[in-house]
């Protein structure tokens, strides 16, 4: 029986308006709403900008600098003009840049900056940030470059004879409390990008206003979830960004890094660690520049050979520095500092700086660039694909679970079966080699794939297991001397005949017509054939989901907007009649013996939190009718992993423990990855379940599987994460 479009909708039931649910999907909003009190109207940010102008117009700081007339002391602000006894300067100079650049630039900062940000945090908030982090910060500033004066430091002593003035210090400060009412991704990119505006100019400016602004910063930022309020900033404040997350920033610290390069070959100043001067030719800055540009475009690849280059440069960068402060410091110890030539050393001393703050991201983000080159793609021998091609491969010749095309996954291993023209996908954590799904091989070789990767795993010193298998995978294992626990249910969809009829379906029947009544429509596509506006707003709602767990995105069977992007594999999409996206699913094919795709697999699930609820339902109903009519026989709705509803009952003592244990985990990782609201979600569908497995070889390695499985879910996870997470 053919598909047929869902029927207009009958039962009362359908004719209800949303629920409390989607009405609540923009309370953060209407809470913000009431609490700031502002709409279009911003009193502070209007007020602000008027008295700047008429300040900047009346004492001229648009078109001359201050320093030029005889009588900036008295508006711009600094240790002379405390020293003549001017105590108002640090007021009046917040409304007059010291250079006709700054006062401009101040200018659009206190319009667009302020105004933003006097939207999220209220009028009242933002006047009380922005005069007390002006003043403070400044007032903090002058006194510290006074301390710093008297030892004679060359930077301070320069310092302490110059003025400043502008309203950046309290701008930048506001900015910093209102990134705090941000979701994820753009809390983070907002913050990151007001630390480098700070970092970057002391270190290779060094102005009065650089070192007020750093000075603003270090206190806004912690505190500005607490000066927020509990009524604005998100529940989860934390989160820890997702693999694009940590390939960007790394791309475009490298980005900064390069420019900072031609920047100091063309205006050198003195800044609190020497003079930025370069002694390098053009042809030298502009080798190193290409060298990091293309370093940013592998790390923004997420390749592996990119994040070792990086490593290695900030290395050597951070070598040259401190040889640099070695050098200085035996200068002053032995009284030789006249005969030391710091000009073209001493710029290496700021860029140590930078790539040790890049190599420290490189670290801690070391699981998202585990995209291999290549050229490691391919044997050196006659050219035959390996690693993840040689997976893909094994899959359309040989077919596979619904789990299957997770092989192809870059951040598996593999141990290719010879005999068999197959493969086995594992990672390696804890000492334990955990096998992704069946090995893709013939069922006639899966007894012999078994063998080759225990004795794999024995040779290299592991534990070996088989995580999320198939009951008949199970059954050969256990036959060869293996032990088996259920560990999963996969939810399955049969799409021979699927009509959404009767009352089981009323709530995917209710969600096409929410989704026709907001002009709502569903396309399959290929992810990577679509515009940039698309995939953009792709990432944004993924990431804005992973960005505010609290926790690390998870991996191992849970893929992203990257496993999207593979060109076998179809993302279906919520659009309105703007082009907006509101809500995504990846599908992953599911391959038969003959290379034909007998299914599809759901991978991503995800909506914009001020979409319309019902839009996940809506997803999976359309590519229900979308697969059914292109002839596939099934969807997966995959396993949820730690979600179960089997039991252990007739489980042996070790297998009751690690059932036990992996209970709790599925317990404690609910309110963070609602694994079980998943599972229970997706009954609506009306599937039937097949059971998942756990094979392994002796009860005596259960707890150290369990751990290896953990760490393989969540590879980057911190101890003080998992602390948090049981404390919980």
């Amino acid at each position: 029986m053919t598909a047929t479009a869902p029927p207009e909708p009958t039962d009362p039931v359908e004719q209800e308006a949303d629920g409390p649910g989607d009405a609540g999907d923009d309370r953060f909003g209407a809470v913000r709403a009431r609490a700031t009190g502002v709409a279009r109207w911003r009193p502070v940010t209007t007020a602000t900008t008027l008295v700047m102008i008429v300040a900047g117009v009346a004492t001229g700081a648009f078109w001359t600098p201050l320093a030029d007339r005889p009588w900036a002391s008295t508006v711009a602000t600094g240790v002379p003009a405390l020293a003549e006894g001017h105590w108002w300067t640090p007021a009046s100079a917040a409304l007059a840049g010291a250079h006709p650049a700054g006062a401009l630039l101040g200018l659009v900062l206190a319009v667009v900056g302020l105004g933003w940000a006097e939207g999220r945090l209220g009028s009242g908030r933002t006047a009380a940030v922005l005069v007390v982090a002006q003043l403070v910060a400044v007032l903090a500033a002058i006194g510290v470059v006074a301390v710093l004066a008297a030892t004679g430091w060359v930077w301070a002593v320069g310092l302490a004879g110059a003025l400043t003035g502008g309203l950046s210090t309290g701008v930048l400060a506001v900015l910093a409390v209102a990134s705090a009412t941000l979701g994820a991704p753009w809390r983070l990119r907002l913050r990151l990008v007001l630390a480098g505006v700070a970092l970057v100019g002391l270190l290779f400016l060094g102005h009065l206003a650089d070192a007020a602004h750093t000075l603003a910063l270090v206190v806004a930022l912690p505190l500005g979830r607490r000066i927020a309020g509990p009524e604005l900033a998100p529940a989860t404040p934390g989160g820890r960004p997702g693999r694009r997350e940590w390939r960007l920033v790394a791309a475009a610290g490298l980005v900064v890094i390069a420019v900072i390069r031609v920047l100091t070959l063309v205006v050198p100043v003195v800044g609190p660690l020497g003079n930025t001067a370069s002694d390098s030719t053009v042809v030298e800055t502009l080798v190193s520049v290409v060298i990091s540009l293309l370093l940013a475009d592998g790390l923004r690849r997420g390749r592996r050979i990119a994040w070792v280059a990086g490593l290695v440069l900030g290395g050597f960068y951070l070598v040259v520095g401190l040889f640099v402060v070695g050098v200085v410091v035996f200068a002053q110890v032995t009284d030789q500092m006249d005969q030391v030539e710091l000009v073209g050393l001493a710029v290496f001393v700021p860029n140590a700086v930078l790539w040790s703050a890049l190599v420290v991201w490189l670290v801690a983000g070391r699981h998202a660039f585990a995209v291999p080159s290549r050229r490691r793609l391919r044997r050196r021998t006659g050219g035959v694909a390996s690693g993840p091609e040689v997976a893909r491969d094994a899959v359309h010749r040989h077919g596979g679970s619904t789990l299957s095309w997770m092989t192809t996954w870059p951040e598996n291993r593999y141990l290719t079966h010879e005999a068999t023209d197959g493969v086995t996908a594992y990672r390696v954590h804890a000492g334990v080699a955990v096998a992704l799904g069946d090995p893709i091989v013939a069922p006639a070789g899966r007894t012999a794939a078994l063998e080759e990767f225990r004795a794999l795993a024995e040779r290299s010193g592991w534990v070996p297991c088989l995580f999320s298998t198939t009951e008949a995978l199970a059954d050969d294992a256990r036959a060869d001397g293996w032990r088996s626990l259920q560990v999963a249910e996969d939810t399955l969809i049969d799409l021979e005949g699927l009509e959404f009829k009767g009352k089981p379906w009323q709530n995917v029947r209710s969600a096409f017509n929410r989704a026709g009544k907001a002009g709502i429509s569903h396309r399959m596509v290929h992810l990577a054939e679509e515009p940039r506006a698309v995939v953009a707003q792709v990432r944004a709602i993924s990431e804005e989901w992973v960005g505010d767990k609290g926790l690390p995105e998870m991996g191992f069977t849970l893929g992203g907007v990257e496993e999207a992007l593979d060109p076998e594999v179809r993302t279906g999409l919520a659009v309105d009649a703007d082009g907006t996206v509101h809500g995504v699913t990846s599908w992953l094919p599911v391959y038969g013996p003959d290379d034909v795709v007998v299914g599809w697999t759901l991978d991503v699930m995800r909506r914009r939190q001020d979409g319309f609820r019902a839009v996940v339902e809506y997803l999976i109903a359309s590519a229900c009718l979308t697969f059914q009519s292109e002839g596939a026989s099934f969807l997966s709705l995959s396993g949820a992993p730690l979600a179960r509803a089997g039991d252990a009952d007739d489980a042996v003592e070790g297998e009751q423990v690690l059932d036990r244990v992996l209970d709790r985990m599925g317990e404690l990782l609910e309110p963070y990855y609602g694994f079980r609201s998943l599972h229970t979600f997706k009954a609506k569908f009306q599937p039937r379940y097949a059971p998942m497995f756990l094979v392994y070889r002796d009860e005596a390695d259960l707890p150290r599987v369990g751990i290896g499985i953990g760490r393989a879910y969540l590879p980057d996870a911190r101890v003080r994460d998992l602390v948090a997470l049981v404390r919980s």
